[in-house]
């Protein structure tokens, strides 16, 4: 088992299976009857990533729960930014909830100076969404079979990697890629994933950097060749796709995850309703069924058990961070 894997797992280990909620201003009391109006989920990138996908799919759960329709709005740039900028700015009432990845949760703050909001003080989890491992990947007719093909080829031709990301945690794993290969990368920042993966179908993008559930029939399609995933064991839904580890990079492990959020001073009785409600509606079979399809396992934690894990995730990142270079912008 890698180091990695190990930091990994004893962050959730040590969480516990029990949490209290956190506390939000004793001031604030709830509106009766909470939802009386329609709620939103706001996403930080574009249509057809991952995060995208699942607020989707479990926003439409949660409004027939709650008897209140659920809007979706993408509010993609600024890895995540524009996004946590919009909730923090709404009303701390339970109707904006964040469903964030741990970019700008958990690796912004590792990587960027002078953030204009605090993810640990400004906001409060709710439930835990779905964590999984990001995959490299090309185009489907590449030359490139295996991530090593693509380091091989910028050494030979002496020029860097461009490779694609929508997110600061994204970046990371380029840069560590960089750092374990020795090969230059060339940071192409993209606002979500659809467009991202349409270049490198397209041929404007040599690499990108993905949530692999988001994309499991493209690559069955062969419209895609994903080379390698950064989780310690493959995917059951890309079985033929290998690790990082097996391709020759020693403990290059690490994951994405992302969460549903609120503000911190939401009320203490509508940030309950609204875990509970998210709890029950994970449960659900169809549920269950749709993040075995998509190959994405459930982050199962709530209220303080996903706040200690963020923070831990934010400790892991920032030394992720630091050994492969990435300097604070």
């Amino acid at each position: 088992m890698t180091l990695e894997r190990r930091a990994f797992l004893a962050a959730l280990g040590a969480i516990g299976a029990s949490g209290a909620l956190l506390a939000a201003s004793p001031a604030a009391l709830a509106q009766p009857g909470f939802p009386t109006k329609p709620l939103r989920i706001v996403v930080p990138f574009t249509a057809g990533s991952g995060s995208d996908s699942d607020s989707r799919f479990y926003g439409d759960l949660l409004g027939k729960k709650l008897g209140q329709p659920v809007i979706v709005e993408n509010r993609p740039g600024g890895s995540g930014l524009i996004a946590v900028q919009s909730v923090k700015s709404a009303p701390a009432d339970g109707y904006s909830i964040l469903l964030a990845s741990n970019s700008p949760m958990s690796v912004n703050p590792a990587v960027m100076k002078n953030l204009p909001y605090d993810p640990f003080k400004d906001f409060k989890p709710l439930v835990g969404s779905a964590v999984g491992p990001a995959a490299f990947v090309v185009k489907g007719d590449s030359a490139a079979h295996s991530i090593q093909d693509v380091v091989a080829a910028a050494k030979r031709e002496k020029r860097p990697i461009a490779v694609g990301n929508y997110s600061a945690g994204y970046q990371l794993v380029a840069a560590w890629l960089g750092t374990a290969s020795g090969a230059q990368i060339n940071h192409i920042n993209y606002k979500g994933g659809s467009q991202m993966v349409t270049d490198v179908i397209g041929g404007q993008l040599e690499v990108a950097i993905v949530d692999p559930s988001a994309f499991v029939e493209m690559q069955k399609e062969g419209r895609i060749r994903m080379l390698a995933v950064t989780g310690a064991k493959r995917m059951g839904t890309l079985p033929a796709v290998p690790t990082m580890i097996e391709s020759g990079f020693a403990d290059f492990e690490t994951y994405v995850w992302s969460s549903f959020f609120v503000r911190s001073e939401t009320p203490a009785d509508i940030t309950q309703k609204l875990i509970g409600a998210l709890a029950e509606v994970m449960a659900q079979p169809e549920a269950v069924a749709y993040r075995q399809q998509r190959g994405a396992d459930f982050l199962d934690l709530k209220g303080d058990e996903m706040r200690k894990f963020q923070q831990r995730e934010y400790e892991r990142f920032k030394r992720v961070a630091e050994a492969a270079g990435l300097v604070q912008q």
